[in-house]
């Protein structure tokens, strides 16, 4: 028969999760996920510290047992291919100010450009290369201490995603955590923190491994925010949770999980070349019959005296190294190609950029990086229509006016590299046969386009003034001149 207390236990143990269970439970398998690691290992290979800086040399000791050889050359050299990579992409597709087009009235491009200012536009470069090198970028939505909505890039591999479906496109709930330094009386220590985020509000705790059960200190269910009417503060949830997911691709890969082992078979190639030329002498030196038994004597001799003491048969050659060095430059040009291919990008050591290539030259060899650009491009306009959702919101809560049923989109202004001479010639023989608009636009000298027009403009009416006045000052000149010698005649008679 069960006790009182084993009755309990198993009611406890047949009880659902609470959040903060949930919270626990998906942090630590996230700690140990594959996924993590490879995030993890996209910030070290974009802060060039790659396999190579572990690397030891080894010899087979005395006894067959291997040891770390001091006394060789270890150079590691690391070529930052992920960071050149990671930084091409978000130069290209995320280095100029997109165009925002929407259907709304003028009021409401002025209120969204508000909203997409300079440090927005930074922003969202910054989480383009969280995007990139961990797979997906988070962001924040928040109001700040003085009421603005505003937006932070999170770390993602601080952060955890509750799915609501397979395809990761809505929310069901959203974990961050955290460690945060704290002082107890004298000691310095860091806790981990918790946030649990859901419709209903979000839970913050603290994790402390020291304690039995795993809890230091428990707060109650919060709001995502809270609003200040007629002096009255007021708890409010959004609707949506206030987390945007912008993803580098469909999988959530990053890009080091495609390129870790060719960056890590060049890094190692050119190291290893490198400890070559340190190490091994142009020649080896055979000594045969001789008299001593220390080599490091012998060696000590030939440097010092220029001489060393054989036996009556022994003898004193040398034998020369060639390193095949036309091997090694084909294999590591092959590694650097795939590297680009695969990464897709644009090798800018190519032979062909130094050939001043044309404008359908450049686009092709541009392909393989504008063919990525597209799918970022695709992935952050669906980001991006997230966000309006909080932005339209608080528009609508600041002045009353709902834009949401307004279309809004985004064009991003792609860093193109082109032949100028090529692209100014194409812009003269267009002239007459497309708007100034569309000429002004695709010149290569033209930063924007409303700025350009409006100049062009006043230079017109400047002209157009000056010529009147001209022809004014010559239309009173000559009716000057006219009378003068009107009244000459009149005079004479």
């Amino acid at each position: 028969m069960s006790t009182i207390n084993e009755i309990l236990r198993n009611l406890d143990e047949n009880a659902p999760m609470t959040n903060r269970e949930i919270a626990v439970q998906e942090v630590t398998d996230f700690k140990a996920s594959e996924k993590r690691r490879w995030m993890i290992l996209g910030d070290q290979y974009y802060r060039n510290k790659t396999k190579i800086l572990d690397h030891k040399r080894w010899v087979i000791g005395e006894g067959g047992v291997k040891s770390e050889a001091l006394n060789l050359a270890n150079n590691k050299l690391v070529h930052g291919h992920i960071r050149k990579l990671t930084d091409q992409k978000t130069g290209y597709l995320l280095s100029k100010p997109f165009s925002i087009q929407t259907d709304g009235p003028d009021e409401y491009i002025d209120l969204l450009n508000e909203y997409f200012d300079k440090s927005y536009r930074r922003q969202l470069k910054n989480v383009g290369k969280n995007a990139i090198t961990n797979g997906i970028g988070w962001k924040q939505i928040y109001y700040d201490e003085k009421g603005k909505l505003s937006f932070k890039v999170l770390p993602s591999h601080e952060c955890v995603p509750l799915w609501r479906d397979n395809a990761h496109t809505e929310l069901d709930a959203f974990i961050r955590f955290y460690d945060q330094i704290v002082y107890e009386a004298k000691t310095k220590k860091t806790i981990s923190i918790i946030e649990f985020w859901d419709l209903n509000g979000v839970i913050v705790f603290s994790q402390d491994a020291l304690k039995s059960d795993g809890f230091k200190v428990s707060k109650d269910i919060k709001s995502h925010f809270t609003v200040t009417v007629k002096d009255v503060e007021q708890a409010m949830n959004w609707e949506q949770l206030p987390f945007i997911p912008y993803k580098y691709n469909e999988e959530e890969q990053p890009l080091v999980e495609m390129l870790h082992s060719l960056v890590d078979d060049y890094d190692q190639k050119a190291s290893m070349n490198s400890n070559n030329l340190d190490d091994l002498p142009n020649s080896l030196l055979v000594l045969k019959g001789y008299g001593g038994t220390d080599l490091g004597e012998a060696r000590r001799n030939l440097s010092q005296y220029r001489m060393v003491e054989l036996a009556i048969d022994g003898g004193l050659d040398s034998v020369s190294i060639d390193i095949d060095t036309e091997a090694y430059s084909d294999h590591m040009e092959r590694l650097r190609k795939s590297i680009y291919e695969f990464g897709r990008g644009v090798d800018t050591q190519s032979q062909e950029f130094g050939n001043s290539p044309t404008g359908i030259a450049l686009r092709f060899m541009y392909s393989d990086l504008d063919m990525d650009a597209n799918t970022i491009d695709t992935e952050f306009q669906a980001s991006l229509e997230k966000e309006m959702f909080f932005i339209n919101t608080d528009i609508y809560n600041k002045t009353g006016k709902d834009y949401s049923m307004y279309s809004v989109d985004f064009l991003f202004n792609r860093d193109i590299p082109i032949n100028e001479t090529e692209a100014i010639t194409n812009v003269k023989d267009s002239v007459g046969i497309l708007s100034e608009e569309t000429i002004l636009a695709n010149h290569p000298w033209t930063t924007d386009v409303g700025e350009e027009m409006d100049r062009i403009e006043k230079e017109r009416k400047s002209s157009m003034e000056e010529d009147a006045s001209r022809q004014f000052a010559f239309a009173q000149e000559q009716n000057g001149g006219d009378d003068n010698g009107q009244e000459g005649q009149d005079g004479g008679e």
